[in-house]
């Protein structure tokens, strides 16, 4: 049964107001991705400090050691969380680390990000799993506005581009929400924000999301790079723009620090994944960009 939303808001920095003193640690499990976002650039570096970005690709067996490490070092962690390199869902890698880690440490909170095209699908397993939080990243629901987002997806073993794969994306995505909520597990969801793109369309998605059951909503401004390097980031007065029209709909999240997938710690003061990770080569200067499939 996942855990209460009265632990998860008082314990999970991304859930609560915020302010809490709680950490987590991400666990770079993934590095296979089966979407193709035009913002995305999955790398191993330990120089940039984004979504996407990890020092190593921890294979699931060596997650344990990982978290027990962590605790020693930063007693305050409370979340253990998978966000990548790349899907949660695109392997089953995520999903037996989840397994392992919640068997020896049951008092953590588990929390995984997923794009969704596989929520729907996978939506038992995850219950099974013993999720307690999961973050969906919900770009748009008009399949084509997502197209211009989102080159194709790898659905089945599939590559389907254009309005087509962005219609799947999101029947696949709101599907998927509407389970997992209704097993009791917190969501929130997590958009991009592309003002040329989306920007006139975030009201849309919130609404839709909250009607699928996620309580939580975090705009996370785009940053430039890969085929959207060109696309300016958002001003402040579209991003408070983008949060007026989405908090018409659901409560928002508003401190979000664009955290790496092998990020631990208290987000936004303490960082202990240097020391979590250097002996696995997270120390190392390894550059190293992934491909989609």
């Amino acid at each position: 049964m996942a855990k209460a939303f009265s632990e998860i808001e008082k314990n999970h920095p991304c859930f609560g107001s915020g302010r809490a003193a709680t950490g987590r640690i991400h666990l770079p499990v993934c590095p296979g991705c089966n979407i193709a976002c035009r913002f995305c650039e999955r790398s191993i570096n330990t120089t940039e400090d984004r979504p996407g970005v990890t020092g190593t690709v921890l294979e699931p067996a060596g997650a344990v050691d990982i978290v027990r490490r962590a605790l020693e070092i930063s007693p305050d962690i409370k979340v253990a969380g998978i966000a990548g390199p790349g899907d949660t869902l695109a392997s089953d890698r995520a999903l037996q680390t989840f397994r392992l880690v919640g068997k020896e440490f049951p008092q953590l909170i588990k929390c995984m990000s997923t794009n969704g095209l596989l929520l729907d699908e996978r939506a038992d397993e995850i219950i099974a799993a013993g999720i307690d939080t999961l973050t969906v990243t919900v770009n748009a629901v008009d399949p084509a506005i997502e197209a211009q987002l989102n080159d194709y997806v790898i659905w089945h073993g599939n590559k389907i581009e254009g309005i087509e794969g962005a219609r799947i994306l999101i029947r696949n995505q709101l599907a998927g929400i509407r389970r997992i909520a209704a097993a009791g597990i917190t969501v929130k969801v997590n958009t991009v924000l592309v003002p040329r793109i989306n920007g006139a369309h975030i009201g849309a998605v919130a609404k839709a999301v909250a009607a699928a059951g996620a309580t939580k909503y975090n705009i996370i401004p785009l940053i430039p790079c890969a085929k959207l390097a060109a696309e300016p980031a958002p001003t402040c007065a579209e991003i408070h723009a983008a949060r007026a029209e989405a908090a018409q709909h659901i409560t928002l999240f508003l401190h979000c620090n664009h955290c790496r997938a092998d990020a631990a710690g208290i987000p936004g003061k303490t960082d202990v994944s240097r020391l979590l990770y250097a002996k696995y080569g997270a120390a190392g200067a390894i550059q190293e960009n992934f491909s989609h499939g």
